[in-house]
């Protein structure tokens, strides 16, 4: 704390991390933090960020679920009255310090979120891309290429976390959306090691895959890696492809689709207007998932994601498929679960500063109660860059259930509408 408190603090316009990626418009198609053996530290440093969004909703939702009365004798499949109007403002505040050279921290506090009111810290983690501290120029030749991270924080499984919103951060996300039907992202104990070099990126990883720790029994390790290559072929052409897999053998609560504890962005669709067992108004913090497809495989999960980016002067394309088997503490056959992405997008303007474009996501699978559904989204719209801080974004989207049970709230289930968003980060 002294060495805080003692420390040179900084601001996002002032002071950038080495091998650290800037919260701004700079990080747009970013991934993977830079890696670059030329350091420009001098001695500890801090550099204090945030990020502010807040959306104006405009959704209407229907569906054509049967009546199911719940335990107040109240209708549990009657949707929720929703309207336009604002959603809750959120906000993020960030600590990056350097604190060696080639070692760097980050730290993400939610100051606002969907689902948790209150403040609270999302993750951090410890970046060494230097081992000085153990001798000058310990294994230079091989640090030169590799980097080791270590933290509670977003694991590196797949590329679309790069794109996604992270409650206030949505910056690098073209769409108000956030984030793909079937979400994996979750805050989990890991450790990863790199290794970059001429294009090609290598990661191994591990955790224990709980978001929530304790020192009870019940969690085998989870393993994960990634392998790609990445390149600006000429000033006008960059190509991508990535492929990741993640496997957890046993679990007693894996929450690898359901652990943004920050909310969805679409409040209230396709959710019940009484909160279970009550006749009470359900909340935002509650119905937390809207709009996700969770796959429940809460015991056992293997999963693999391949992300092609391709961007050609201001045209630029990013896609994801994704397949999942897993299955619950209560059963003993597995389910599997796919998803396909596709997002088409033109930036043009001075800088880069317009952009629109349209994005397809589809998730299917298995049910526990055996029913195939099908869920289909589709989201058009573009932004405005009005400074490298700040974005306004505004979009079209349209979501559709197919395949659920007659009882199941999202049965002939739809929602759409328009939205706006303004978002700030530094």
């Amino acid at each position: 704390m002294a060495a805080l408190l003692t420390a040179n603090f900084g601001f996002a316009q002032e002071y950038q991390l080495d091998n650290f990626n800037p919260s701004d418009k700079r990080s747009i198609n970013a991934f993977e933090s830079k890696k670059d053996s030329v350091t420009t530290f001098d001695h500890l440093r801090v550099k204090i960020g945030g990020a502010f969004a807040l959306q104006f909703q405009g959704l209407s939702h229907t569906n054509t679920a049967a009546p199911v009365l719940n335990s107040a004798g109240v209708n549990a499949n009657q949707l929720f009255k929703i309207s336009n109007n604002f959603n809750l403002p959120t906000a993020n505040l960030d600590v990056d310090v350097a604190l060696y050279d080639g070692v760097n921290l980050h730290l993400r506090t939610f100051l606002s979120s969907r689902h948790h009111n209150e403040t609270y810290v999302k993750g951090g983690y410890l970046q060494i891309d230097k081992l000085d501290f153990i001798k000058k120029d310990f294994l230079k030749d091989v640090m030169k290429y590799a980097t080791i991270k270590v933290g509670q924080d977003e694991m590196n499984y797949g590329d679309a976390h790069f794109r996604r919103t992270d409650n206030a951060y949505s910056l690098t996300n073209p769409f108000i959306a956030g984030n793909l039907l079937m979400d994996a992202y979750a805050t989990f104990p890991f450790m990863e090691v790199y290794y970059r070099r001429d294009g090609f990126i290598g990661m191994v990883g591990a955790s224990n895959g709980r978001l929530n720790q304790t020192a009870t029994s019940g969690t085998a390790p989870s393993v994960y890696a990634k392998l790609g290559y990445d390149k600006q072929i000429n000033k006008d052409l960059r190509v991508r492809l990535t492929g990741s897999i993640y496997n957890n053998a046993n679990s007693s609560r894996l929450d690898f689709y359901n652990g943004d504890r920050a909310g969805s962005r679409y409040y209230f669709v396709l959710e019940s207007a009484y909160a279970s067992g009550t006749n009470g108004a359900n909340t935002g913090a509650a119905t937390l998932n809207s709009a996700k497809v969770v796959p429940d495989f809460v015991n056992k999960m293997t999963a693999i994601m391949i992300n092609p980016f391709l961007r050609y002067k201001g045209l630029e394309f990013f896609g994801t498929y994704e397949m999942a088997s897993g299955r619950n503490l209560s059963e003993t056959d597995r389910r599997t679960y796919n998803q396909y992405s596709a997002e088409l997008l033109y930036r043009f303007g001075k800088e880069d500063s317009f952009y629109f474009g349209g994005r397809y996501n589809q998730a299917d699978g298995k049910l526990i109660t055996g029913n195939d559904i099908t869920v289909k989204r589709y989201n058009i719209g573009g932004g405005w860059f009005m400074t490298k801080n700040i974005l306004a974004k505004v979009e079209y989207v349209n979501q559709k259930y197919d395949g659920y049970a007659t009882t199941s709230i999202y049965n002939g289930g739809e929602f759409k509408g328009y939205m706006i968003e303004a978002a700030i980060a530094f």
